[in-house]
């Protein structure tokens, strides 16, 4: 068995060993990070030597804990990395270099194909119809994107909405509401086999599926960090939310909403919750724009999209790729059976 898990913000962790009569056999830990003393190294193979293969990741992130003799110092990673990365190695879970990544850039939609293409591609993807892709938004007429669990009436002031022309969709993950205007925010999905996430809690995936772009940040001169379980932040406020859906089919979707230049005002008229968590949007006064990403880049949002593509490009490989006529038909009818609903928008009034 062989397993790697770059930890988000971290170093590379990597695992080998045998399954001999159902335990793990001959471990051996390796990667970039940094461990003191130099003997807890083997340490931690004993301590994991011998455990059953079926043992979950908290028990194996105990198990590498307790062999770790008084003061050590683990810098880049920890013993739930550790325990992730043979969680990964057991259940054959795959990286990101293993696949042909392809990206879409736009074209702008309606809202509500908007979602039902999330929910096709995704399911192009588990069924191998598709390559693992990115595909960056763009947006033709304004929206509140709210969770598949939030409630219409407590998350948007309907006569705001109706007032600034909104329309109001419910995706298929959960998470809270997204402000969308055209020009305002950058949105992103990646559509992924499963085994990429597979033997990772979801607060690890989350990091893991957007290491990408807290390194593209970085190199717009942002002090981008993760803060879990879905939050990309930088000392200035709240950059980004991501939600995340695994689907039955075998894929797992990852979206994320960035704030470019939003209008405060206008999205606490439109949010009731905006109202109470204007801190958490990136400024606490109404009175001001919602803009960390032009604000702290100064560049326009197609550089910073630019940037982004290039950058995971550069990490994993990345060809053009477009919609198909065929995904499109199928979105088109999931917008009439599903997303184009009021069963679906009020699935909780």
């Amino acid at each position: 068995m062989h397993g790697e898990f770059k930890v988000p913000g971290g170093k590379l962790v990597v695992v080998d060993f045998d399954v001999v009569d159902g335990r793990i056999a001959d471990f051996r830990l390796a990667g970039d990070f940094f461990l003191e003393p130099d003997d807890a190294l083997a340490s931690i193979n004993a301590a994991v030597n011998g455990l059953p293969a079926d043992t979950e990741a908290p028990a194996l992130a105990k198990a590498v804990r307790d062999a770790l003799p008084e003061g050590a110092l683990l810098l880049g990673f920890a013993p739930e990395s550790v325990a992730t990365t043979i969680r990964r190695a057991l259940q054959k879970a795959t990286a990101f270099t293993d696949y042909e990544w392809q990206v879409i850039q736009g074209p702008a939609v309606d809202p509500v194909l908007q979602m039902a293409l999330d929910q096709v591609l995704s399911e192009e993807v588990g069924e191998g119809r598709r390559k693992p892709t990115l595909r960056i938004w763009e947006w033709e007429k304004p929206a509140v994107v709210i969770g598949s669990f939030q409630s219409v009436k407590n998350e948007v002031d309907l006569d705001n909405a109706k007032k600034y022309g909104f329309d109001i969709v419910r995706r298929i993950s959960g998470g809270g509401a997204m402000f969308m205007e055209a020009g305002s925010v950058i949105t992103y999905s990646i559509y992924a086999p499963s085994e990429l996430v597979q033997g990772m809690s979801f607060a690890d995936s989350y990091a893991f599926l957007d290491e990408w772009v807290i390194v593209a940040l970085k190199s717009l001169g942002i002090e981008a960090t993760y803060v879990p379980l879905n939050d990309i932040t930088s000392p200035t406020g709240k950059i980004g939310g991501a939600a995340q859906k695994r689907l039955g089919s075998g894929a797992v979707l990852h979206h994320v909403t960035m704030s470019y230049d939003m209008d405060g005002d206008k999205m606490v008229e439109v949010l009731r919750i905006g109202r109470e968590k204007m801190s958490d949007k990136g400024t606490k006064s109404a009175n001001k724009r919602v803009d960390p990403l032009r604000s702290q880049t100064g560049l326009p949002r197609a550089e910073i999209i630019e940037k982004m593509v290039g950058t995971f490009k550069g990490l994993y490989g990345l060809t053009p790729s477009e919609i198909t006529p065929e995904e499109y038909a199928k979105a088109e009818q999931l917008v009439t059976e599903k997303f184009g609903t009021e069963e679906w928008l009020y699935r909780v009034p």
